[in-house]
């Protein structure tokens, strides 16, 4: 079976795109009840686990309600002085990109009834002990460890999903 190159490299791209998405979270503020007011999100970010790379989607209507991060003064006191983001369409997907403690408030008084957030955001946890003990049998590449067993897990799926194109 012949296919062309475009093909395998669509294929390809859309693998990877796949895999360094696979590991992200979307955390959707509130779950099924959203950003609104009169709702617990303290306990709502104590169940989550937020890494690096994650995302947190704040849902609401946006004639009524808006999302600002802010600093812990901002947080406590409900105030969007300082700000050093706003986001206002109802449906935001925000970037978790450092660990570090994120904090959001709804910016239209939202935050006097209990719209308001902190979440801990964790670096990314270390691979599985079975990467890191492949890594160390890797001994002939020049690239760092942590590359190499990267590379290869990418590598062994590329490989599989354009072998099945071709067979």
């Amino acid at each position: 079976m012949s296919t062309s190159p475009s093909i395998l490299h669509l294929v390809s791209a859309v693998l990877l795109l796949l895999l360094s998405s696979a590991a992200a979270t979307d955390h959707i503020v509130g779950a099924n009840k959203g950003w609104n007011p009169g709702i617990n999100y303290t306990l709502w970010a104590n169940n989550q686990t937020f890494y690096v790379g994650d995302l947190i989607s704040f849902r609401y209507q946006k004639t009524q309600y808006n999302v600002f991060r802010v600093n812990k003064t901002g947080y406590d006191n409900c105030t969007t002085e300082g700000a050093t983001g706003n986001w206002s369409s109802g449906k935001d997907f925000i970037l978790l990109d450092k660990a570090k403690r994120y904090y959001f408030i709804c910016g239209t008084g939202g935050c006097f009834n209990g719209m308001k957030v902190s979440v801990l955001v964790h670096p990314l946890p270390p691979p599985p002990k079975s990467a890191v003990a492949a890594e160390h049998s890797a001994k002939d590449s020049s690239a760092p460890p942590a590359a190499r067993g990267v590379a290869r897990g990418v590598l062994g799926i590329v490989f599989s999903v354009v072998l099945s194109v071709w067979f």
